[in-house]
């Protein structure tokens, strides 16, 4: 992965970072050839040329299905471990100074594992790359997850049940993800009912491809962040909705292109939201899946959304506004990135 630390010198974020999307390729060969796991290319760099060649999908549910190789792998606490620390370096050699990284405890119990082992794991990991790589500091967002039949629902409540006993402990915010609008947001009001009760932080999937009214429906959820949420831009009330409320959006360009829920970066509605007044933030989703960079996505809002050099700090400061950091830490971080402004 290549950064250029001389064009984007300032503080840099990453809010939406799925780490079973984001796995480091040389890791992942690794990993896979110790658990006889088969992998689409011969050599290294066949897996290196595969993972480059299905970036762009014919859909959502396509690119979700890329998942089932990375979840055959994060099946064990030392794949869980290795992986996020492997992530975890990558991200602070590229100068990134905050992200928050999140995951489905759920998706890594096929081999014994419980939901509380896979918590620990990615947390001792987070915690070992803190001491090592000082630059970066890391929030964990635990994912519950959208199935068929919402055929999951204890297994979604036993999430948020860890997620209640792990916040503030290194775990930062609970997620919902996974194929949007396949069942009804509304069967998921259940699944954040404590934490919005508890005023605990929320970041939920929502306005990706489904319908903009989802974008309502998590913020009534208790939600102050929106994963992905560009299409409120199609339902004016919604769009209003999101900046009375001063919900942040977390955008992926380049992810929204390949999964063919926005036509092109020319027509990503990411600019207009941002001069409206929405809390925009810029993020690379799954950083290797989508073969980009946060310094990739920066080039496209630059050269192909219309992005001025102000508003990529501008995005950065709502990063660092929303996200889900202590709050005393969050102004040095915003007087760094305001001696950026040209």
């Amino acid at each position: 992965m290549k950064y250029n630390r001389e064009k984007y010198p300032f503080p840099k974020t990453d809010l939406h970072f799925h780490l079973d999307g984001s796995m480091i390729p040389e890791v992942t060969w690794q990993l896979a050839k110790e658990r006889n796991i088969e992998l689409p290319a011969k050599t290294l760099d066949e897996f290196k040329e595969f993972l480059i060649r299905t970036a762009d999908c014919g859909d959502v549910g396509e690119f979700l299905a890329r998942f089932d190789l990375s979840t055959a792998i994060l099946q064990d606490e030392e794949a869980l471990f290795a992986t996020t620390y492997a992530t975890i370096q990558n991200l602070a050699e590229g100068g990134l100074a905050y992200v928050e990284i999140r995951f489905a405890p759920q998706l890594h119990i096929l081999k014994g594992l419980s939901q509380r082992e896979t918590i620990d794991a990615v947390l001792k990991a987070k915690f070992k790359a803190e001491k090592d790589f000082p630059s970066i500091k890391i929030g964990i967002i635990l994912c519950a997850m959208i199935a068929p039949n919402n055929n999951n629902r204890e297994m979604n409540f036993e999430t948020a049940r860890l997620f209640e006993e792990y916040v503030g402990k290194g775990v930062v915010a609970m997620d919902l993800a996974g194929f949007e609008d396949s069942v009804p947001m509304k069967e998921y009001a259940e699944i954040f009912a404590s934490a919005k009760a508890k005023g605990l932080p929320l970041t939920i999937h929502a306005g990706d491809n489904g319908l903009p009214q989802n974008v309502s429906t998590v913020i009534d959820y208790g939600a102050s962040r929106i994963g992905h949420g560009h299409r409120c831009y199609f339902d004016p009330a919604v769009t209003q909705k999101v900046i009375d409320t001063n919900t942040a959006l977390e955008i992926c360009l380049t992810s929204n292109i390949q999964c063919k829920t926005e036509p092109s970066y020319y027509d990503h509605p990411a600019k207009k939201l941002l001069d409206m007044g929405v809390k925009v933030t810029l993020n690379t989703d799954n950083m290797v899946f989508s073969n980009v960079t946060i310094d990739d996505e920066y080039d496209h809002a630059l050269n192909d959304c219309g992005f001025t050099y102000n508003d990529l700090i501008q995005c950065n400061i709502n990063s660092i506004e929303s996200s889900f950091m202590p709050k005393e830490e969050k102004a040095a971080y915003i007087e760094k990135l305001k001696a950026y402004f040209k």
